[in-house]
């Protein structure tokens, strides 16, 4: 946090299938397994394009956490499927050591491109909706603490949850 590209709006991706793009993807990859994220978005590593990668399995760690299936997603799209909102906590490789109380919409759809230029959409619902509009929101330059409406609820994560064990990060 600090870095002014994580400030700034993405630019779509234009050619798909490259040497560069597939570059890119190892990088973003490489970096999130070695961080144990849930996702990573192109500006958190300095690129901005409008690419997030994201995806969570079964870990006996996160016994609460829905699995969510390892996706590229490319100039995304997302669309509410309800008015519904819900608060929860979360955190960010670019935001180290804290949390934060943010409200996302609990359904959605997102639309996008993969890595070779092929058009899907999805319906979700749950963590795997939080963590696709976390990582998107890097692509707009919004970083979840700008989404807190109550700041006594963002801190460091040894003040807020004291010996405990916390998830990854997103």
């Amino acid at each position: 946090m600090g870095d002014e590209r994580l400030l700034r709006r993405a630019v779509p991706v234009e050619s798909f299938g490259t040497p560069e793009l597939a570059a890119l993807l190892a990088d973003m990859r490489d970096t999130m397994a070695h961080l144990d994220g849930a996702g990573l978005a192109a500006p958190q590593i300095g690129i901005g394009l409008r690419v997030v990668i994201f995806g969570v399995h079964a870990n006996p760690r996160y016994p609460e956490v829905e699995e969510v299936p390892d996706t590229v997603l490319i100039n995304p799209e997302l669309a509410p499927l309800s008015e519904e909102i819900e608060e929860s906590w979360e955190g960010c490789l670019s935001v180290p050591g804290m949390r934060g109380w943010v409200p996302r919409w609990t359904r959605l759809k997102y639309a996008g491109f993969d890595e070779h230029g092929r058009r899907f959409e999805r319906s979700v619902a749950g963590f795997h909706a939080r963590v696709v509009q976390h990582e998107c929101d890097h692509l707009d330059g919004i970083l979840y603490p700008m989404r807190i409406r109550d700041l006594a609820k963002f801190g460091f994560n040894d003040a807020l949850f004291p010996g405990q064990d916390l998830p990854r990060e997103e």
